[in-house]
This record gives structure tokens, C-alpha cells and sequence, in this order.
């Protein structure tokens, strides 16, 4: 449960996420990195036995489609290596931190989420600092108060409590239904994006985002009528 959450659901999630908003503007890469009940869906399939039913399946379809509209060859440059290699990575960090879901679903606890969070940072730092020197070795720091402000956030709050609070919700729900509490974030993402960084609101997003989120409303509204 330490790598589990230490090194997918922080360490690889954060790495993959933000080396692709390097390629990547940050409406689209939210709608890919928060993917994760898609594939949460078909993992929960083979390691839980799952029965997907018709309901999942279209849902499955629906997100499918969404990815269709997204990679389009309209709307991505398949010339472009380095664009294909962010799309690639936020394909990715969704896939790990669906791995992560499933385990911690799946995981017979002794200690609780709390207990485990300090150590579980503390390995995903591990990790993302050697690759933060590998990549970015001489970094340009602007010491002053809006670091501390950007540091204060994306620790603490950003990333401790929030994983913390993930870690613990999904203990409790299955695990179809925890990734669906991921649902507000590439909608929040998208129109972020639109209004502080000026990014257009295409109709290929527009409708890739419509589509993912129905997929992902379906796994919550099958996943309410099982329980």
C-alpha cells in the first residue's frame, strides 16, 4: 500500500501530469489525466471479476468516443512527437492512479490512511526528486512570498489532504464509484484554463469532455443502482 499510493497514485500520477503540461495545455490535460474511472471500470473487471454489464459498457463507449473526439486528427497534430508524447503520458497517469484505486479498494487495512500518508509522501519524494534534478537539474527559483503561497498549497492542502482524503473515501465506496469524486476536476480544469490562461474552448474538447463525463455519470448511476 506504500508503493501503491507513494509511487502511482503520487509519484507517477504528479511526474507523468506535469512533465505533459510542459506539450500539453492544462484544459486538455485534465480532461485526459482524470480518465481514471474508464479504465478503473475495466481493471475492477479482471483482477475483481466485475461483471461490466450493459449499463458499463456504455459508459466504456461513451469515454471511448470522448478520447475519439480529443485525438482527431483535426484537432491533435500527429506530426507533432512531442504533443503525442504529453497526450501519452496523461493517458498514463490516469492508468496508474486506476491501478492505485483498485489496490486500495482491494487492500485488507491494519493501519489507516492517516498513519500511512506521511511515509507515503515521503516515498513519492523519493521518486520525484531525482527525476526533478534528471530533468531540470539547475531550476530558476524566485524566492518570495508567491512560492511560499504555491508551496503552502500544492503541499499541505493540494497534495497531503487531498490524497488523504481520496485514500479514505475510497476505502469505503467501491471503486467505480471513488473515481467518479474525480468527476469535478477536469470540468473545473477546462473552464480554468478558458478564463485565467485564455485557452479556446473548442468544440473537439467541448465534446470530449461532454462525452467522458457521461461515460463516467453512467458507471455512477450503475454503480448507485448496485449497491
Amino acid at each position: 500500500m506504500l508503493v501503491s499510493v507513494g509511487v502511482l497514485q503520487i509519484g507517477a500520477f504528479l511526474a507523468l501530469t506535469h512533465m505533459a503540461l510542459l506539450y500539453v495545455d492544462a484544459g486538455r490535460s485534465a480532461i485526459l489525466a482524470y480518465t481514471t474511472p474508464l479504465w478503473v471500470v475495466l481493471l475492477s473487471a479482471i483482477f475483481f471479476g466485475e461483471r461490466i454489464g450493459t449499463v458499463r459498457l456504455l459508459a466504456v463507449g461513451c469515454g471511448l468516443a470522448g478520447l475519439a473526439v480529443l485525438f482527431n486528427p483535426l484537432e491533435l497534430d500527429y506530426g507533432d512527437r512531442t504533443m503525442l508524447l504529453g497526450n501519452g503520458m496523461l493517458l498514463a497517469s490516469a492508468f496508474v492512479w486506476a491501478l492505485a484505486i483498485v489496490h486500495v479498494h482491494a487492500h485488507q487495512w491494519q493501519a489507516t490512511p492517516l498513519e500511512l500518508m506521511p511515509w507515503q509522501m515521503l516515498l513519492s519524494a523519493a521518486v520525484l526528486l531525482p527525476l526533478a534534478l534528471l530533468i531540470e537539474p539547475r531550476p530558476r527559483i524566485v524566492w518570495g512570498w508567491p512560492l511560499a503561497a504555491v508551496i503552502a498549497y500544492n503541499g499541505p492542502i493540494a497534495s497531503a489532504f487531498c490524497y488523504w482524503a481520496f485514500v479514505t473515501v475510497n476505502r469505503s465506496l467501491q471503486a467505480t464509484t471513488t473515481a467518479v469524486g474525480s468527476l469535478g476536476v477536469p470540468v473545473v480544469g477546462v473552464l480554468s484554463a478558458a478564463l485565467a490562461l485564455g485557452e479556446p474552448l473548442t468544440i473537439a474538447k467541448l465534446a470530449g469532455l461532454g462525452l467522458i463525463s457521461a461515460g463516467v455519470v453512467l458507471i455512477s448511476l450503475d454503480a448507485r443502482r448496485r449497491a
